[in-house]
Parts: structure tokens; sequence; C-alpha cells
């Protein structure tokens, strides 16, 4: 049984006004309620023969690091608690962002909150603030300190003030926990360095290439170019470390009990800054296991659900996002299955949708996007999605072989196309991308770019074509109109709103030139946003159009998600049709046209689905009732409609 449900059904007494509960009562009745599966977790991966008194250590534990949290923060848990799965709501809208490039510093970010506001964000995740190596550091993800501000962007007060205002506007906050690796600078690292046998033990340290080796011989590379091979020689200490990213990023040994005490203590230090969801970076490699690729193992699950059992004890306000950029079959995994169905991770990204969506855009078509999306199995119901078009990183083709050939293409052919027609290596593409990690090996890749560049803008501005320009902007609403309304969190990078182009500065700096993902990281362009009263600019008509969306999908009760979205089938390829289905009359119906012609669909699927009334149908968007021609639904070049029940 979902944990979280068991404690407010044990509670609902005591929550009905959370203000009057005892936060220590509360408290003692989630350990209670989940001890016996913390016990169950923590003794398969530490067995008790051979970590005689780890189980104790953090029983004791956990007492300790509940009362490391604020008065305020226990009882907005509570009230957290009482709303259930906050999560799911239609309110819900999100912003990735990096703080420097969004606006210098944490008071930057905290002056743009009418912002955020006029927009409709009400979730923020900004990009790793803390303490970092000078020079590379993966975009901050090589971590010096889990707690204390870089100074670049402010102080520890700084953050303090800015959560307190985000808490009193109603806006949710994540922040990154770096739960794979530290940097080669942090405290543990350095003592290893300084020849400590018990923190060369937090790591995967080596004396010779045995081991090493038998590791690679099944181990992929995630930066074949930049740092091929997953470990790294270190000769202060004659040993090798595990390096699976980068060099300067040390692989946490989650096999030492004393490691996982030590990162769920570093967890809730984070999280009583003010934190409301935390993104578990790299999730999926948390375990390491010789003969396999170690990455999605058993073990890493229950990894994540002890975390998250503990986490779900101290600070039950608190959820957890899996940043598990997997197989469309494994994600859903991350929610919990068996025994911890809805006991991993609350929140999982959507990157099969995202993928799938550029696909669409690539070939026009929307079969591959049915094929995977039905294959996915269903979630958990007190879990969600996060829908997005793209974040910091790359954009990956993870696509199921099998899918790609059953729909008659083939599967290596169609990814070098991707590649090509997001790449410039196509002349009548109309996308401005670039290959990220190309390995010469197996001739995978990986697409960077701006969500406008990707969608043809920046091409079509250098070349004046007013027809083009007018697609790419019909591209971007349209993809951001399809993660509004699919089942999930919408979460839109910063800058997407504004149609916002490829950042080349980044060739210019010594640290980042290497790394083609810093292409689609701009700077935010607050210049286009005092101008957003011209609204024949194109950044006015894309902002202005998302607006316009966010807020219809937060008057929408039906697009909260209840596990309540279903994909119907078109004869036409072009066009991909969903519904969020409700009770009675309360469904919403979403028309996309993914092709640079007109196509059209039998409307009798409309009448079937009671979305017509008197050869009409109701759009939303539009607020237009719109008549059907010869009983056909006609969508022009990459339209889209959300329609309403007769």
């Amino acid at each position: 049984m979902n944990q979280a449900a068991l404690h407010r059904m044990l509670a609902e007494g005591v929550l009905k006004n959370p203000k009057k509960a005892s936060p220590e009562k509360l408290f003692e009745l989630r350990l209670t309620t989940n001890l016996g599966l913390i016990k169950e977790l923590f003794t398969k991966l530490y067995p008790k023969e051979l970590h005689p008194k780890s189980f104790e250590k953090l029983i004791d534990l956990l007492p300790a690091l509940f009362k490391t949290r604020s008065e305020e923060l226990k009882h907005q848990d509570l009230l957290l608690l009482k709303k259930g799965a906050w999560y799911q709501s239609q309110k819900m809208v999100g912003m990735q962002l990096y703080v420097d490039l969004f606006n210098k510093d944490l008071k930057g970010v905290e002056a743009k909150i009418p912002y955020f506001k006029k927009l409709g964000i009400n979730l923020l995740h900004l990009m790793p603030i803390t303490t970092r190596p000078k020079g590379e550091n993966d975009g901050g993800y090589a971590v010096n300190s889990y707690t204390a501000v870089d100074k670049r962007f402010g102080t520890q007060k700084d953050l303090l003030e800015l959560t307190a205002k985000l808490r009193a506007n109603n806006i949710f906050l994540m922040l990154d926990f770096v739960v794979n690796h530290t940097s080669e600078e942090y405290p543990w690292a350095k003592k290893a360095l300084a020849g400590s046998v018990k923190y060369q033990g937090y790591y995967h340290m080596f004396p010779d290439r045995n081991i090493p080796d038998a590791f690679e011989a099944t181990l992929p590379e995630v930066f074949p170019t930049t740092s091929p091979g997953n470990f790294t020689y270190r000769k202060e200490i004659d040993r090798w470390v595990m390096t699976v990213f980068n060099t300067y990023q040390w692989d946490l040994n989650y096999s030492n009990p004393q490691v996982f005490m030590e990162m769920l203590s570093n967890l809730i230090a984070m999280v009583n800054a003010g934190v409301d969801v935390v993104r578990f970076d790299a999730l999926a490699f948390l375990w390491k296991k010789i003969g396999t690729i170690s990455q999605n193992l058993p073990e890493a699950h229950l990894l994540i659900a002890l975390f998250r059992m503990c986490l779900q004890t101290v600070a039950p306000g608190v959820i957890l996002l899996a940043e598990a950029i997997v197989a469309p079959r494994d994600i859903v995994k991350y929610f919990g299955e068996g025994n911890l169905q809805g006991n991993e991770c609350e929140v999982a990204y959507n990157a099969s949708l995202m993928a799938l969506l550029w696909n669409s855009i690539a070939t026009k078509k929307t079969l591959l996007l049915y094929k995977s999306l039905k294959s996915i199995p269903q979630k958990p119901k007190e879990t969600t999605w996060i829908n997005y078009l793209r974040c910091h990183d790359d954009i990956g083709l993870g696509f199921e072989n099998q899918h790609i050939y059953e729909i008659g293409w083939d599967a290596d052919m169609h990814r070098r196309f991707l590649l090509d027609y997001y790449c410039q290596v196509l002349d009548w593409s109309p996308a401005t991308g670039y290959v990220f990690m190309h390995n010469p090996k197996t001739g995978d890749g990986r697409i960077t770019g701006s969500c406008a560049s990707l969608a043809g803008l920046e091409k079509a501005l250098s070349t004046k074509n007013q027809n083009a320009i007018q697609q790419a902007i019909d591209k971007i609403i349209m993809l951001h109109s399809i993660i509004l309304s699919y089942g999930g969190i919408p979460l839109i990078y910063a800058g997407d709103e504004l149609g916002t182009l490829n950042d080349y500065s980044y060739l210019n700096d010594t640290h980042k030139k290497e790394d083609s993902r810093w292409v689609n990281r701009p700077g935010h362009d607050w210049n286009a946003v005092k101008t957003l009263s011209q609204k024949e600019k194109y950044p006015s008509v894309i902002f202005h159009a998302l607006k316009w969306l966010i807020g219809l999908r937060k008057k929408l009760g039906v697009l909260a998600d209840s596990n309540n979205t279903m994909l119907h089938e078109t004869n036409n390829p072009h066009v991909l049709i969903y519904e969020r289905t409700g009770i009675k009359d309360a469904g919403v119906l979403v028309l996309c046209n993914f092709d640079e012609h007109p196509q059209v669909i039998d409307g009798s699927i409309l009448n079937q689905l009671c979305y017509l009334k008197n050869g009409a149908m109701q759009d939303i968007v539009s607020s237009k009732t719109i008549s059907l021609n010869s009983g056909l639904v006609q969508l022009d070049p990459y339209q889209f409609f959300w329609l309403m029940k007769a």
C-alpha cells in the first residue's frame, strides 16, 4: 500500500486541523507506520550479519533528523499531508532555470516572483546552487557541498528568504540532490585522497585494474567523447576510482550503509531550507554490480524506496522526482512495483513523451508516438509525470527498437535520420540543433538546441521567411499545448515561453566550449519581456499564447492527473488525439496536427466520443464553435484544438 495514503488514513482525525496538530506525535505515528518497510528495505541492502549495528543507528538517526526541521516546515508538512497528492493538481505548472542565467542570483529570482505569477508558474526548479569546482563542474552537478550556497548565487540567508517568499506566494521549490556522486573536491573525497581508509570506502576504489576491467566489460559510456571509460587513476593514492560521468565526479559506494545514512542526513539538511520537491539526480546509477550495466538494478530501487520512506517519515510534505532517463518500460518502475508500488518516487520525468514529440515533429507522423505510449504500463494512482519539451540536458533517442521496426522503419537508420534532421545535416530541415556526445563506436548521439531553434524559428528568422516563422511559432505553441494538457505537471524551460534561440556565447568559455548542451542554456531575455505589450513580436505571441493555455489548464479540473489520459486512434498518421476523461460532461479532447499541410479526420470519431453537437465542436482555446465541412474535421498546419463535450 502507498505509505503516504496510509498515514493520512491513520491520522485523518488529527489532520482535520493541521495547525493545532502535534508534529511530534504525528512523527511517531509515521515512524511506527513505516518502520516495518524501512527495516525490510534496509536489511535487504545491508544484511545484519554483515552490518550488525547499522539498522539501530538508522533508527536513532531519524528522530534526530526530525528535530532539525523548523516548526514552520513541520506544520507545512502537515498541511500538504492533509491535501494528499497535491502535485497531481491541474493548477501545477513549473519552470526550470539556471539562477545566474535567469536573473543573476537568488535575490534576482526573488525579484521576478511577479513574472512567474503573471505567466502562471507555481513550481520552480532551480538548477544546482551549491558550491562546485571552479573549472569544469557539469553545470553544478559536481558538488562540493549539499547545503552551502555558491557565492555567485548569494548566501544561505538569501536562499531562506527566497523560500519563505515562495511559500508566501504559493510557489513550490524544487532543487537537485546529486545522489549518485560527489565532486573530487568534496570533503569525503579529499579525506580519501589523503589516505583515509574510512572515506576511501565511501567510493568505489581499487588498487589495480582487475575489478575495473571486469566492470568495463559491460558498462556503457555516458560521455564517450569527453570522458571515455568509467574509472580514473589517482596517483596520490595509487587507486582507480569509479567515475561514470566525468573524471571529477566520484561515484558513491552505497553498499556501505554509512554512505546511505550520511547522504540521508545531507538530504534532510537540504530540504530543511524549504525545498518541496527533490530531484533525485542520476538515480538509475545508484547501485553497481559487475556483469551488468549498473543501471536500473533491483538494489537501486530498494535504495530509492529506503530514501523515500525515511524522508516521508521526517518531512512528509516533501516529494521525490525521479531523474531516470531510461527506456520507456523502465521509467514507470521508479514509481515502485509490487509491495513498493507508489513507495519510490511520487514524480518522474516523462522522457519518452518528450523524445516522441520531437520525433513526430521531424517525421510529421504520430505512428511511433502512439505505438510507444500505448506500451507503457499504467503508473500507480498517486504518482504523476513531469511533462516537458526539453530541459538543461540533451534529447536522447531512447525509443524501443521493436516499436520502430513494427511501424516499418529501420531502428538504426531512423535514429540517424533524427540526428541529421535536427543537427543541420539535411539542408531542407528547418531545425538548428547540434549533436551531443556522438559515439563513433556505436553511431549513437543525442540532440541539443533550444526549443525555438529545434522547431525552426532560428533558421526562419535568418532567412526572413514569414511562412516558416509562423510555422515555427505554431509548432512551439502546439507542443506546449500538449505538455499543458497531458496527464502530469508541465515544466517549461525558462526562455521557451519567449521563443529564445540558441546561445553560442558558451564557445568563448574555456570550461564550457566542449559541452554543446550549453547552446540550449541561454540567458533570459528581459528585453523581450519589456516589450510583451507589442503583441506582433514573436516573443509576445508565444508568451501570451502560453499564458492563455496555462490559465485554461488551471480552470479545468479534468486536467488534474488521475490516470485519466486516453489515446484515441485516427486514420490520419499526422494527427494525435487524446482525451482527458472525466465524469459525465467533464472531458477534454485534444487534437494536434504534426504536419506542415492541412489534415482532416472523420468527424464520426468526435461524434462517438460525444464532442459534436449539431455537426459542430466547441474549441475552448479559441472560444469558438467550429462547424464541420462534409463531416470532416480540418486542422491547419500545426493547429490544435481543446474540445469540450457537447
